[in-house]
């Protein structure tokens, strides 16, 4: 028996606004709805509005937003979240081992965008459990390690004391919150906690789950539900960074519900509540003002919390920049983009300026050298500058061996050694490898034919001591850059701008531009980043651009003495 009509339900309405066209939304999110409103006529399901609407209550009478610009403010429910909450918790199916009417869901995905509320969301149903959950509930905040699980933890605990602020109802101190009405417990466990077996949940929330590298913190926490009939388990996220993790093995897995692809009593139990966009095209094509309506298919609190134009800007910025497009697509539109992306874009590798050496002589200048394998390409940069001049000047060199002239792979990659080689830009090397103490030797002659002085020179630890005995016996000062992500990525951002903005003059070397072109961008979450060879593409060779960062690394640390002395 049905308690509520379906026209009378958010789920009902949620679907209308978007089929008007006044909400904007994915396939993946339609289809979903399209199947629940299909349940919602299933006999074997009931759909009873209240619990459901007695947490949308609560949360809409006493819970205040814990951020700026909204802090304090009552906490006033999108549609879309009023959905959510009447779904997960209003579809009920018989018990197999009572046949009592128990909730229909346990777990719940739900990915959407950056600020788009998602964790005020789950924190205001944690605290609606804390006060009106089956007593003696157990509440979990969790996550990959404990500032992750630290978030809502916190916001729930912010909108805790705006309601109690006495502390006469509920208290708090080291192990967690308790709520003295009914005995309810909340407390935090992450990946990195201690004993995480031998609970007994009654409601999770899992933040951040992009970040989790497998099930090690999901798998306790079901596990700890098996005396439950209606326990509840939110994942809840943007997309991220981490390949083949934990997200990626649950998003299939909920997307083939999404296509009525399994039928499983466990899958039935499972919903899928996913915000994407159609097409990566919707993206980037844009109006007059910047934008487009389309964006709210992944963020569907665009407006009322995440700001469009904070939108624009980021889309505005990910068109020219690696690390940017990587971040923008993946947490602001939940693409699922691997952690490397293309460095540079075509139109930054368009240059043609050239320069006279000569103009240079007796110059003070910094070296990068990459030395990789000797059974590989080699190649050393020159750094030069001119006072009152922002360019950066490149004299570069490049060696293989003799053997990689009938490399297949290189070749099939655009390599045109023998041709670059009859220019003078590479040098070819006898046998299977580089001697590396010629590319000490190519400092010294560049030395003597120019008479440019050779301040610091960057080299990576690998394959460096025949290269670091000759360097010293020409008096070279050398200093090592270990190629980390650590260490690579602010020359390799600093490398990056300059380029966009036209201040690194290569003499239009070919090498060069095809190593750019063959670099991509590894990036982490953390912000740090390193070049990298672009995926499946064995014949791509990068050194042209790591020796370039490395010069640049020494231009960053020594950058006071290197423009004194211009």
């Amino acid at each position: 028996m049905k308690t509520i009509k379906l026209e009378d339900t958010y789920l009902y309405r949620y679907r209308e606004a978007i089929r008007s066209g006044e909400i904007k939304a994915g396939l993946e999110i339609i289809m979903e709805l399209d199947n629940l409103i299909k349940d919602f006529h299933d006999p074997q399901y009931r759909y009873e509005v209240k619990e459901a609407y007695i947490r949308i209550d609560f949360i809409e009478t006493f819970v205040k937003l814990t951020k700026a610009p909204f802090y304090s403010k009552p906490m006033k429910l999108l549609l879309w979240q009023k959905a959510l909450i009447e779904v997960a918790y209003s579809f009920k199916m018989k018990s197999l081992d009572s046949g009592e009417w128990v909730d229909r869901f346990q777990e719940i995905l739900l990915i959407i965008s950056r600020k788009c509320g998602k964790t005020e969301t789950i924190a205001a149903l944690m605290l609606a459990e804390l006060f009106l959950g089956n007593d003696g509930s157990d509440i979990v905040c969790s996550g990959t390690n404990d500032n992750i699980a630290d978030i809502c933890y916190q916001a729930v605990d912010t909108m805790r004391l705006m309601i109690d602020p006495k502390q006469v109802r509920t208290w708090k101190n080291q192990k967690g919150i308790k709520c003295l009405l009914n005995n309810n417990k909340m407390f935090k466990l992450s990946d990195s906690s201690r004993n995480k077996e031998g609970r007994n949940i009654d409601f999770a929330g899992i933040d951040e789950i992009w970040a989790l590298l497998d099930d090690g913190i999901y798998k306790p926490i079901q596990q700890s539900t098996s005396t439950k009939d209606s326990y509840k388990i939110f994942m809840f996220g943007s997309e991220g960074l981490v390949d083949n993790g934990f997200l990626d093995q649950t998003k299939e897995e909920y997307q083939k519900i999404i296509r009525n692809e399994v039928e499983t009593e466990s899958s039935k139990r499972k919903l899928p509540w996913i915000y994407s966009m159609d097409s990566e095209s919707e993206v980037w094509e844009t109006n007059a003002e910047g934008i487009n309506p389309n964006w709210e298919k992944a963020n569907p609190s665009i407006g009322a919390i995440k700001k469009w134009s904070y939108l624009r800007d980021r889309v505005d910025e990910a068109r020219t920049s690696a690390k940017d497009r990587i971040m923008t697509l993946s947490k602001d539109f939940n693409f699922k983009v691997a952690n490397s992306a293309s460095w540079l874009m075509e139109e930054d590798l368009a240059y043609s300026a050239v320069y006279d050496l000569e103009d240079f002589r007796g110059a003070i200048c910094l070296g990068g050298v990459d030395l990789a394998e000797t059974t590989d390409m080699c190649s050393a940069k020159l750094l030069l500058m001119k006072a009152g001049d922002k360019t950066k000047y490149i004299y570069q060199m490049y060696w293989i061996p003799e053997s990689k002239l009938t490399d297949s792979d290189d070749r099939l990659e655009g390599a045109i050694y023998k041709e670059w080689a009859q220019k003078g830009i590479l040098r070819i090397h006898e046998g299977n490898e580089v001697d590396i103490s010629k590319i000490a030797d190519w400092f010294a002659e560049v030395y003597k034919e120019y008479g440019l002085r050779l301040y610091k020179c960057g080299y990576d630890q690998k394959f460096s001591n025949e290269f670091i005995k000759r360097m010293e016996e020409y008096q070279f000062e050398c200093e090592m850059v270990i190629q980390n992500r650590y260490v690579m990525s602010l020359p390799m951002k600093l490398a990056e701008k300059d380029i966009k903005d036209g201040l690194v003059n290569m003499n239009d070397n070919p090498i060069d531009r095809w190593c750019l072109k063959n670099t991509a961008v590894q990036l982490w979450d953390t912000g740090h980043q390193m070049p990298i060879k672009v995926k499946g593409k064995k014949g791509k060779r990068i050194d042209g651009a790591v020796s370039l960062i490395i010069a640049y690394e020494m231009l960053r640390r020594y950058r006071t003495e290197f423009m004194n002395s211009l």
